[in-house]
């Protein structure tokens, strides 16, 4: 049952023993020892379970009826909340199970309703069927318990790892329950009763019984509670004697105890016999262990003389027992135990009983004892599953030949006797009563040190070691340690023993003997120690293989025999040709000869497989030459038996690479493999191995031969294959052998008849397994797929590669591919019926294989087939995974060998490599899209294998013994072997799944996570086995990530699986960021499970060192799905959850973070975000946000290429940057493998004496180059997982300051968070060894940072709900002296990335941006203040804002020319993106530099000194030149690239900055050539057509050309008329006679570009489609035009006449603009504006028009005349309005006229609205709702948008609306103001001249008047205004509607706009004068209209 499974059931006889076993389990065994207290309350709750072990609730009358009406009565059950109704059907099975299991009802309705809520964990079962394995699974963990406590007493055997406290109380509790009831007759009830054939056949009479694996569950926890319960008594002996009562039961019970059909005893049965063993065990008080005195003290052996009589004469008793062999163990280890206690002093007392200790090991010997114990004990198949069962056996056979030397002498005597007695009957049988003992006791020994698991190398106590017997082994030292120590009297007991039998050794004991040494030499050290044994028992002088002289145990004689029995051989058999192949009978050598040989083999093998110095030494002896003998006994005829033996010891010489290179070739000259056709024989016939195979082994159904051939080349391959094998006589290549593998033996391996059905998986395993080999070895080369031909004079094609061949094989149709998948269905068809088959072990090694071949191909497919395409070869192949969707079983007629494959993943439990290489080859096959449609096809098709797919899947993600080791595990512990092997499947499986997410649905991800495969984004999550909804991969990871979660101490698999809990938080950051599967996987995040915050309260995860990557890979994937989740509630409105997880994150209080769910909702909804950061006196704990940020270090310790002496340092580094590849996580790093083989392959290669003699010092440099490439790797991966956790921390920060409204987070608080982050980030990334691969995401997350202070320190934010009119400060929460120090830091941040990347410093420019904004003025309303209380402001003391920009640009300068010069590179050079954030810098900078001049006075800026001085300024003037081209192609229809436009803006921008310091920034531009320059653009011409609009963009990002094209005009236009302003003088003297003397060159210079561009200008004047653009260019062309083309202007050029043209059609199109703009176009233009923004902002640009174009004529009116008889005449005498009918064609004086109205209409308009908006915004907080709504919605985008705004929001979006217009209605009141005081002027000059001194209807005289100057002449009238005539009617007419137009109304309006306004702003009374004049010019007499006025 897996542990993981959540126990809330309250079942009595499940949930409450399973937690119990878990807690348990969990102290003692795990180390979790934190909560004693704990454990002791559970287990004296539980008490009661351990006393009545076993006893169910009894069954009851009144329960049963109460059970009986629950369908109808509602009825109360334990860990269920309130009564409830139950259906009919749970109350039937209920009463079933209470009666299967005789327990009660009660007690079985709760076990029912359990089984229900845990069968989404166990698919295909019913609740009932559950029942049961719960039932018995309960059982199990008490048992087990049991056990546990038990193993952690204090005792005499062993002690386990944990604290006193522990172990007391173990020790105490379970003493309690031993001295409180029977338990140990209980426990042996319970092994007497419970039988797996007897339950069984009660199951099956209730139906409770289910499939095969629920049949195999169940057995399988029957067995383990036997095997537990008879644990517990075993450990309980191995630490405390019983009492003797408990230890007569014990031996009562073992009287009855029978066999299995094999004779040994079960496992629980062979728990007890060890129980009792070590309970007469006496060995342990010669070990004096601490604890010595207190031992003897508790044992009754030595202090209860009762006991010892009682147990003697028990086992003295001489009724038989069941098992006579049983018996005789137990009278043997009373008698050692007897033989123990005679040697001590308290023996004296036991005299009676300890002389019958001889009488005592008599009867047993007599009872065959040893055998017994071989076949009893030995062969019970748990015996090697348990170490102390080893250790005890260890000790009796040890004791036995320790205390009784004489009995052993006896059986030696006895053995050699009757041996005589064999040797005088020679020819004849031995008797069958002859005594076997001695020879039973050494077979006993052999087996038992055989098999030596756990690696304990007990057999070292048989070998004394001598100061001889050193040497230089891997285990020298421990060796020599040994040799220095003295030896145990015990060990030279055993070491006399082992040499005492090899002495004069009998014939009869050579067997026995020679398997003895076999077993004694199992491991390093013995081996050794055995070769030396035999290596001295040698005699150089041998007579006759039958009577040899010297020792029959040594190498001496068995290699003479050996060599004997060749050369016999050799002289019956002359023809070897012929001799292999006929086996005749045995000649010169008999069977018990045979079998001598084939026993010394063996030992032969095991030591040469054990020490590599015997192998060598013997390898290497000069007269004996074994390899030679071996081979030369192999081509001669003798039994395939013996050449299999051969082969076998062949084979572990081949583990020695020296050895293995020399048996190829020798191989090769025996042809042991026929691999060279002899030239007599005409056709092919079969010889050698392939001969006896299909000949001998076929007939016989036997095949050691082909198997030890097999196992030979396995070995041989794993040393590596000779590149010219069978050189010269033949083809060289391992072809002839692959050849035979594969289609002598392999293929038709299913098609033989086998004796032993077992051989079959045991050949096709042996075969597979170098094919395995083969293939892993290989890597595809291109010269594999080059055809090289060898022997020219034939001109035969070299062979491939084995590895080649295979990769052809399997990227085909071919009969191998075909039988590996025939091999892998039958595998998991076996499987699938829990039954055991002979070889299953063989077959499951067999299937591995094969699946280790698929998994090989499939890594190596991708290079390989892009090898063959390039090499054009002929083979046709495909790719794997095709195939296995293609190449159909025969069956079938399906290709469903994927399903298969997957398949194996269901039983993980039994088969963990199976399951590994499963998973593997899922993994490489779902990386393929098309793939993975057809995987889920496959899987989906039968619902049935579909659920135990997913079953199987989910089952390996859910094992909890997976563990993660860094280093690979020790072979020697099997458990940690195969936990790294879950884990690595766990590993497999998500990386599967992350893979799956990335594609498109349907995908295998969708179907294992539980998801709707066609539409995931209609599924609906819920917990298992709600709704139906089966468990799936998704529960299983959030169980893994949630087991402790609840717990101080946070996740239990971040720490102990840290890779494993990195990929299930990106499997689940992966499934939240899919716009498919994110809303019900957050959904059910958030209401089931409430993942987020039970994860991040945890965070930061702080693990060891070597765990450093996956940590912060953890952290960043829970933050990035943080992020979404904070993202999503938000735009949700789901205010609880973003406050609890705000709370969590930015909280500096400590609060206990492991409350209930509800608890901790309570709490956090009662306290806000706003609590942040107060200052009291609850203790502070570090920000979460900041705790994350401190486990990232940035630093980075970079490791250096070692000092070479052989290798050249720069070809070392080319190569290892050959071998970088990127890796499937994305992460460039260096293929360590590869480099490992291309160094190795250039040592080989060196040649000569030299290079052989430094090859070890050559190694070791390679060595040292692997390390440095491994540190190297590992670094990249370190700062690629710290990029990763900073670009996610940084995500989360954002998203948390962007998403939190201010109610959450007051901008107060949010301004102390961001200050404590940014100043916590900068003093990292400041710190000297920062890494600078961090630095960009710093850099990055500094901007964000800064970008939300300065968002946080807006004046509307710090005002929040109480907005009154006024100036906040902004820095009520953060001092000044903390932003100069956020300033310094940045700063310095520059500085120090200098010479680095520039799009890092685009950040930080960016950064410093919004530092330095943080200090600019808001906008504040124009209130229309008169000029005192302008003055009083102006005088006022200095405010925050201007001090901080004060102190903000002294912290800029203190910086030098350092900063300047980093300015000003990236502004003039580098990436577009930088250029463009440093041009933004110096423009901000000279803004606030620009301030101070004006404040202070100073006389210039530092940095425009620089600027100029380092020609940074003449180097942006001449880029514009540059530049042209780029703008031109930014005005074709296609998609452009805006860059350009972008740095034209930026750079514009600039150079406007410089233009607007005062007259010295302008000249500078001038003197660099910036309008020369900008002549030269030939972007200006270019204007795109007006329809070209409609070629928009469909996503409206793009801007259509003719937008661009005003993109690039409008920045110029404005800086020509900064230049314009900044060089011009004003000498004001009121409107009528104010003057603008401008600097000759700059005017004339941008007057040349009007008329370069004269076209262009035209253009604009002429647009009839007048859009907002236009109209934003108009007003800044009209006012160029009204300071550029003037006279003075063009006498300053000297090229008036050559201008003159340009000017006056300029001046045309300006009045012609006029009388548009001041028309009914205006009223068209604004009826149509959309929306309301739009609408202001083209109202304010044609004002501006208006304003400008009356300024030029104001400008030339002046300019031309003081007086107006001399001045022009701009306006005819017309007075008609624009847009009469009889109107004429040029503008008249009522144009002039008809603007001055509408100005003064529009005047009292926008003064009304001024008034009502400053109303609004003085009572803003009182504005009913709809009214508020009414000034916001326009700034609010989006469907929705208004519904999810805050109402803070909604008032701040509303302030700022109203102070936008105020500003809007002020700035059109200045114009409406300008505008009238023009018009005045211009009428009244117009006015006087046509009416004072115009002669009508003379030809005389000119319309106007002749000047004094040549330099008006060009400009008399407009249009044919000089050459017409003007009559007397027509002055009456003008003077006429002139009055009548300029009324008293008109005249009290403007009198009414200067009192209310002109004369606020300025001091001048200009209207009332002018309108005096006009009005007296108006009513005076004609006859006084001569003289000017």
């Amino acid at each position: 049952m897996a542990a993981q499974i959540k126990m809330n059931s309250g079942a009595s006889l499940w949930e409450p023993l399973k937690e119990l076993w878990e807690t348990v389990e969990g102290a003692m065994l795990r180390g979790k020892e934190e909560n004693v207290h704990h454990l002791d309350r559970l287990l004296e709750k539980h008490k009661s379970h351990f006393v009545s072990l076993y006893r169910n609730p009894p069954k009851s009358a009144e329960q049963r009826e109460k059970l009986r009406k629950a369908s109808t009565e509602r009825i109360a059950i334990q860990g269920h909340r309130g009564s409830r109704l139950l259906p009919e059907a749970i109350v039937a099975e209920a009463l079933i199970l209470s009666d299967l299991f005789d327990i009660g009802e009660v007690a079985s309705l709760e076990l029912l309703l359990a089984a229900e809520h845990v069968q989404p964990h166990f698919p295909g079962l019913t609740r009932g069927l559950m029942a049961v394995q719960l039932y018995w699974d309960g059982k199990q963990s008490v048992a087990s318990a049991l056990r546990s406590l038990i193993q952690c007493r204090r005792g005499k055997t062993f002690s386990l790892d944990l604290s006193g406290e522990l172990v007391a109380l173990a020790t105490r509790f379970t003493d309690e329950l031993m001295s409180q009831g029977h338990l140990t007759r209980r426990i042996l009830e319970l092994v007497s009763t419970i039988d797996v054939q007897r339950e069984f056949e009660r199951l099956q009479k209730y139906r409770g019984l289910g499939n095969e694996k629920h049949r195999r569950d169940v057995s399988d926890l029957i067995t383990e509670c036997r095997q537990a319960l008879a644990g517990c008594l075993f450990f309980w002996t191995c630490q405390s004697p019983l009492a003797l009562d408990d230890t007569l039961a014990l031996i009562g019970h073992l009287e009855k105890v029978t066999a299995e059909a094999d004779g040994s005893l079960d496992s629980g049965n062979l728990a007890l016999v060890m129980a009792l063993l070590y309970c007469l065990d006496a060995s342990f008080l010669e070990q004096g262990t601490e604890d010595g005195e207190e031992l003897l003290q508790a044992m009754s052996l030595l202090t209860d003389r009762h006991y010892v009589s009682a147990v003697h004469r028990r086992l003295m008793d001489r009724r038989p027992w069941k098992l006579p062999g049983l018996q005789a163990v137990c009278r043997l280890a009373w008698a050692l135990t007897l033989r123990a206690l005679s040697q001590l002093p308290q023996g004296s007392a036991l005299v009676e009983f300890t002389n019958e200790d001889e009488a005592l090991a008599e009867q047993a010997l007599q009872a065959d004892v040893f055998l017994f114990l071989k076949e009893g004990i030995l062969g019970c198949e748990g015996f090697a599953k348990e170490e102390f069962f080893i250790r005890g056996f260890h000790s009796l056979l040890t004791d036995f030949l320790a205390l009784m030397p004489m009995k052993v002498m006896k059986l030696r005597d006895r053995a050699e006797e009757d041996a005589r007695l064999v040797s005088l009957k020679a020819g004849s049988e031995p008797p069958s009563s002859l005594k076997k003992d001695l020879d039973h006791l050494m077979t006993l020994i052999g087996e038992f040190y055989g098999k030596g698991p756990f690696s304990l190398e007990l057999a070292l106590g048989f070998w004394c070691p001598t100061d001889s017997v050193q040497h230089t082994s891997p285990h020298g030292a421990y060796l020599v340690g040994m040799a220095l120590q003295r030896p145990l009297h015990k060990q030279v007991i055993l070491s006399k023993f082992v040499c005492q039998m090899g002495d004069l050794l009998p014939s009869t004991l050579y067997m026995a003997y020679l398997r003895m040494l076999k077993g004694l030499a199992n491991g390093p050290q013995c081996a050794y120690y055995c070769f030396n044994l035999l290596k001295t028992n040698g005699d150089p002088h041998g007579a006759t293989l039958q009577g040899v002289a010297g020792n029959p145990a040594s190498w001496e004689h068995f290699f003479h025999a050996l060599m004997l029995y060749h050369d016999n051989l050799k002289r019956d058999w002359p023809n070897p040709d012929t001799a292999q192949y006929n086996h005749r009978p045995l000649k010169g050598i008999n069977q018990r000869e045979l079998d001598g040989i084939t026993a010394f083999l063996d030992l032969f093998t095991t030591i040469i497989t054990w020490s590599e110095e015997a192998r060598l030494a013997l390898c290497q002896h000069p007269q004996w030459n074994p390899v030679v003998v071996m081979l030369g006994l192999l081509q001669c005829s003798i039994p395939h038996v013996l050449k299999a033996e051969l082969l076998h010891c062949l084979s572990a010489f081949g583990k020695s690479p020296e050895i293995a290179a020399s048996l190829w070739q020798s191989l090769e000259y025996a042809q042991i493999l026929q691999t060279v056709k002899p030239q007599k024989q005409q056709k092919q016939t079969a010889a050698g191995i392939e001969l006896e195979l299909n000949e001998v082994e076929s007939s016989s159904k036997e095949y050691p031969l082909t198997r030890a051939f097999c196992q030979l080349i396995s070995t041989l391959v794993e040393s590596g294959l000779p590149v010219n094998l069978g050189a010269g006589l033949r083809i060289p290549g391992f072809q002839p052998y692959l050849t035979f593998l594969l289609d002598s033996v392999f293929l038709p391996f299913q098609t033989r008849a086998y004796h032993h059905p077992a051989e079959k998986w045991e050949v096709a395993n042996a075969v597979l397994e170098v094919f395995h080999k083969l293939l892993q070895d290989y890597e595809p080369q291109t010269s594999d797929f080059v055809q090289e031909m060898v022997e020219p004079q034939k001109q035969l094609p070299a062979h491939k590669p084995p590895g080649h061949r295979i990769m052809l094989h399997l990227l085909s149709d071919s009969p191998m591919l075909a039988l590996c998948l025939s091999l892998l269905e039958e595998g998991i068809n076996q499987l699938d019926t829990y039954a055991p088959l002979p070889g299953q072990k063989q077959l499951e090694s067999a299937v591995l294989h094969c699946l280790c071949l698929l998994d090989l191909a499939l890594q190596k497919e991708v290079v390989f087939m892009d090898l063959l395409r390039q090499s054009h070869d002929s083979p046709l192949v495909s790719p794997l995974e095709q195939l296995l969707h293609e190449v159909s079983r025969p069956q079938s007629r399906r290709a469903d060998h994927v399903v298969n494959i997957a398949r194996y993943l269901y039983h993980n439990s039994s088969n963990p490599e199976a399951a590994f290489q499963s998973a593997k080859i899922l993994r490489c096959i779902a990386r393929y899209p098309n793939i993975q449609i057809r995987l889920v096809g496959d899987f989906t098709n039968d619902q049935a294998v579909s659920n135990k797919l997913i079953a199987g899947f989910t089952d390996c993600l859910d094992n909890v013994d997976a563990e993660e080791h860094i280093e690979s595990p020790d072979d020697s512990d099997p458990l940690k072997k195969v936990a790294q092997i879950r884990h690595d499947t766990q590993i497999h499986i998500l990386n599967l799944l992350i893979t799956s997410l990335e594609l498109k649905a349907p995908n295998l991800a969708l179907y294992l996570l539980g998801y709707e495969v066609k539409k995931p984004v209609s599924t609906n999550l819920q917990d298992p086995g709600v709704l139906g909804c089966p468990r799936s991969c998704l529960h299983a990871i959030l169980d893994m990530l949630q087991r402790g979660s609840d717990t101080k101490s946070g996740p239990v698999l971040t720490g102990q699986a840290p890779r494993l809990a990195e990929f299930c938080y990106q499997v689940i950051y992966q499934l939240c960021a899919c716009s498919e599967t994110s809303g019900p996987t957050m959904r059910y995040l958030r209401t089931s499970h409430d993942f987020l915050f039970s994860q991040l309260q945890h965070l930061p995860f702080v693990l060891p060192a070597s765990d450093q990557i996956s940590a912060l890979n953890q952290m960043s994937w829970l933050m990035k799905t943080a992020a979404i989740e904070l993202r999503v509630t938000s735009l949700n409105r789901q205010r609880f959850h973003v406050q609890r997880l705000a709370n969590l994150l930015l909280d500096d209080q400590q609060h206990t973070q492991h409350a209930s769910h509800v608890e901790s909702g309570i709490e956090e909804e009662a306290r806000s975000v706003g609590g942040f950061l107060h200052f009291d006196t609850v203790p502070k704990v570090r920000m979460k946000l900041l705790s994350v940020l401190d486990t990232i270090h940035f630093s980075q310790d970079i490791p250096e290429l070692p000092q070479l002496g052989f290798f050249e340092p720069t070809q070392i580094e080319q190569v290892i940057s050959n071998c970088e590849h990127v890796n499937e996580q994305g992460q460039t790093v260096c293929n360590v493998k590869l480099l490992h083989r291309m160094l190795v392959d250039e040592v080989n290669a060196l040649q000569g004496m030299a290079a052989i003699g430094q090859r070890s010092l050559l190694m070791k440099e390679v060595n040292s180059i692997l390390e440095q490439v491994v540190e190297s790797n590992c670094v990249r991966r370190t700062l690629r997982a710290k990029h990763h956790a900073l670009h996610s921390w940084r995500s989360l920060m954002e998203t948390l300051l962007t998403t939190c409204p201010t109610d959450l987070i007051p901008a107060e608080d949010r301004q102390l968070i961001i200050r404590d982050l940014l100043l916590d980030l900068q003093d990292k990334v400041l710190s000297e060894d920062a890494a600078e691969e961090l630095m960009p995401n710093v850099a990055e997350a500094v901007f964000t940072l800064t970008t939300h202070l300065g968002k946080s320190m807006l004046p509307e934010h710090q005002q929040g709900m109480g907005l009154e009119v006024g100036v906040s400060s902004g820095f009520a929460s953060i001092a000044n002296s903390a932003l100069h120090l956020i300033l310094c830091k940045l700063l310095e941040f520059i500085l120090r990335t200098g010479g680095g990347s520039q799009r890092l410093r685009a950040h930080l420019y960016c950064s410093l941006l919004n530092v330095l904004q943080i200090a600019q003025k808001p906008d504040e309303p124009d209130m229309l203040q008169s000029v005192n209380a302008m003055w009083d402001r102006l005088t006022a003391p200095e405010d925050d804002s201007s001090k901080l920009q004060r102190e903000n640009l002294a912290i800029i300068e203190s910086y030098g020319t350092a900063l300047m010069e980093v300015v000003c590179r990236d502004a003039c050079d580098g990436h577009r993106s930088g250029r463009m954030q440093a041009l933004e810098v110096m423009d901000r900078i000279l803004s606030i530099d620009q301030d101070r001049i004006r404040l202070d006075g100073i006389l210039s800026s530092q940095w425009l000194v620089h600027v100029r001085k380092n020609g940074c300024l003449r180097v942006l003037v001449e880029s514009l030149k540059e530049d042209d081209v780029a703008l031109q192609s930014l005005l074709t229809t296609q998609p452009p690239v805006l860059e350009p436009l972008y740095m034209y803006e930026s750079k514009m921008k600039l150079l406007t900055r410089v233009a607007k310091t005062g007259l010295q920034g302008a000249m500078e531009l001038l003197q660099c050539g910036l309008v020369s320059q900008l002549n030269e653009c030939q972007v200006f011409d270019m204007m795109p057509r007006r329809d070209s609009h409609r070629t928009r963009d469909p996503s409206g990002l793009i801007p259509s050309p003719l937008d661009r094209y005003g993109q690039i005009l409008l920045p110029t236009l404005n800086l020509f008329q900064v230049i314009l302003i900044s060089t011009s003088t004003h000498h004001q003297q009121g409107v009528a006679h104010s003057t603008s003397i401008h600097h000759p060159q700059g005017a004339a210079q941008i007057l040349t570009w009007l008329v370069v561009n004269a076209d262009t200008v035209q253009s604009l004047l002429l647009c009839q489609d007048l859009s907002m653009g236009t109209l934003q260019q108009l007003s800044l062309l009209t006012g160029i035009i009204s300071k550029t083309a003037l006279p003075g202007v063009l006498y300053m050029c000297g090229e008036g006449n050559r201008l003159n043209s340009r000017i006056k059609r300029f001046r045309h199109l300006c009045l012609s603009l006029l009388g548009r703009l001041a028309g009914s176009e205006r009223e068209r233009l604004l009826k149509h504006a959309d929306p309301a923004e739009c609408r202001e902002e083209m109202e304010v640009a044609m004002q501006q028009v208006c304003a400008n174009i009356m300024e030029y004529c104001h400008s030339l009116l002046l300019q031309s005349s003081v007086q107006a008889q001399f001045s022009i005449c701009l306006f005819g005498p017309s007075s008609s309005k624009p847009g009469d009918p009889d109107g004429t064609h040029d503008p008249g004086v009522g144009l002039v006229l008809y603007l001055l109205k509408n100005s003064a209409a529009d005047f009292f308009r926008f003064q009304q609205s001024h008034r009502q908006c400053v109303g609004k915004l003085q009572s803003l907080d009182q504005l009913p709702p709809e009214e508020l709504k009414e000034q916001y919605q326009g700034l609010v985008s989006g469907p929705g948008g208004l519904e999810k705004i805050s109402s803070v929001q909604r008032s701040l979006l509303a302030k700022r609306r109203l102070i936008q217009l105020i500003n809007n209605r002020a700035k059109l009141l200045a114009l409406c103001s300008y505008v009238i005081e023009t018009c005045l002027f211009v009428l009244w000059r117009h006015l006087e001249y046509y009416l004072s001194y115009c002669t009508p209807t003379d030809p005389n005289h000119s319309l106007l008047p002749v000047v004094s100057s040549d330099l008006f002449r060009g400009l008399r009238g407009t249009g044919d205004l000089g050459q017409s005539r003007v009559s007397q009617q027509d002055l009456e007419q003008l003077r006429s509607n002139m009055a009548t137009g300029f009324d008293k109304a008109l005249q009290r309006k403007l009198l009414e706009v200067e009192g209310s306004y002109s004369r606020i702003q300025s001091r001048y009374p200009i209207i009332e004068a002018l309108v005096c004049k006009i009005h007296s010019l108006l009513r005076q007499p004609k006859s006084l209209m001569g003289t000017p006025t």
